[in-house]
């Protein structure tokens, strides 16, 4: 083994690449910063899913409801439940293509 000094110095840590390291950082901040999702509420699709939800439900439960109770109050029974429950469908559906062949921002709201 030697006690001679190898016949090269190490490198010292030279500034520009400090330099460029922080400008990376910055830069990946920024990005990310740029990149987050700044929505803090329901977006619009989900809206429209639970509209669409909502009109089916609404629809058949509110038609078999009254197709029962025409039932009860004209001794008629499946049949005013059924012709309900089909009124009831085809209300909702009525809605549901309504919804879906409006524009965004045209559903009369404002």
């Amino acid at each position: 083994m030697s006690d001679e000094k190898p016949a090269r110095e190490p490198i010292a840590e030279d500034a520009r690449i400090d330099a460029l390291e922080a400008r990376l950082k910055a830069a990946r901040e920024r990005e990310e910063e740029r990149n987050r999702p700044t929505v803090k509420g329901a977006d619009a699709n989900y809206r429209s899913g639970n509209r669409v939800l909502a009109d089916l439900l609404g629809g058949i439960l509110g038609g078999s409801v009254m197709g029962w109770l025409f039932d009860w109050v004209f001794g008629t029974l499946p049949w005013g439940l059924l012709v309900g429950l089909f009124f009831g469908i085809g209300v909702a559906f009525r809605n549901i293509i309504r919804a879906a062949n409006t524009r965004p921002g045209d559903d009369g709201s404002c």
